[in-house]
């Protein structure tokens, strides 16, 4: 039977056509497409099919959103929460006579795709000692901040979808204090997701270069780019700009405060994996001890997390595996 699965972001959408058997998965074609360039869904679907000049026909589907997805009935309406996009699973269905279309949390999906994950997808951050069957946790920087919980079911995890990225900003230091008197200037609300994103740390790059009169202008500035936060982090690999090391430190002292705060929120002493499009591409600085160092300093609860497992997940398409996998159960008889 074939599945259509999709991993739809603010910045991405992936979507995947597979061939599902009994205990098997082939991929027959993978496509990305840029979000900004279209309205919606609706019309990237229409091209990806387009494109298969398939003879079989597609018997579930799949997608993944970045945003809150909301039951009605038995369909699913998600809002993209970095995109004027609604999609509704009905609508889908009909226009593209797909038998069923469900709709879940893009790390909901990240979720599921933590499975089918192998040794050479994941770097340790810390080994710790996971507890069988306990509660797991998914985090991931991107466009947005995404968060998930894995709970045990039976015989398998079962992936809850969480908003969590948006829970306000809790500072820890003196400067981030500062930091959030110079967001609070900008923004009503300074949720976690503000900061630990990719326009996140071209905030906090300006904040930094607001206060530390030292740092002498750029001939270019990072923040003028195309891609500011993607320049800002070429900076660092370069050395050519202090502030931006100092950024990204920043950022990744607050990226692992939160981690820490879901691992203690999940009780996820089943394990903590780190994904999203941004920690592939700074792996380097992931390593060297100032996401940990932020992730456990939680007073009392230190020893708690000392021996939790936290892993970096290196697989770009974890989120399209765990849609692929979500598709399938719609082919299983309850």
């Amino acid at each position: 039977m074939h599945v259509l699965a999709g991993d739809i972001g603010g910045t991405k959408v992936l979507l995947r056509l597979a061939h599902v058997g009994a205990g098997s998965c082939r991929v027959v074609k993978e496509q990305r497409y840029e979000s900004s360039a279209f309205s919606g869904l609706s019309p990237i679907v229409q091209e990806f099919l387009k494109s298969l000049h398939r003879d079989s026909a597609i018997d579930a589907a799949c997608f993944g959103i970045a945003g809150p997805v909301t039951e009605v009935g038995p369909c699913q309406i998600a809002k993209v929460t970095n995109l004027p996009w609604e999609v509704d699973s009905a609508a889908l269905a009909r226009e593209f006579s797909l038998p069923a279309v469900r709709l879940i949390n893009d790390f909901q999906a990240v979720g599921y795709g933590i499975e089918t994950l192998t040794g050479e997808d994941l770097v340790t951050l810390q080994e710790g000692s996971a507890q069988p069957r306990a509660p797991r946790a998914v985090i991931g920087a991107g466009t947005g901040l995404g968060q998930g919980i894995l709970v045990w079911q039976h015989d398998h995890y079962e992936a809850i979808a969480t908003e969590g990225g948006h829970t306000d900003f809790a500072p820890t230091d003196g400067l981030q204090v500062g930091l959030w008197h110079y967001l609070r200037q900008q923004f009503e609300h300074i949720s976690y997701e503000r900061l630990v994103s990719g326009s996140g740390l071209v905030l906090i790059y300006s904040y930094l270069r607001e206060q530390e009169a030292k740092y002498a202008p750029l001939h270019t500035d990072p923040r003028n780019a195309a891609d500011p936060a993607a320049a800002i982090s070429e900076l660092v690999l370069s050395g050519a700009d202090a502030l931006a090391v100092q950024a990204l430190d920043l950022f990744l002292c607050i990226y692992g405060a939160q981690a820490g705060n879901l691992a203690l929120s999940a009780g996820a002493t089943g394990g903590v994996y780190v994904a999203g499009g941004i920690a592939p591409k700074i792996i380097h600085k992931l390593t060297d001890g100032t996401f940990m160092r932020a992730f456990l300093k939680k007073g009392r609860m230190a020893p708690l997390l000392a021996a939790v497992p936290v892993q970096v997940v290196m697989n770009p398409n974890v989120g399209l595996m765990g849609a692929t996998l979500a598709a399938a159960t719609e082919l299983t008889p309850a």
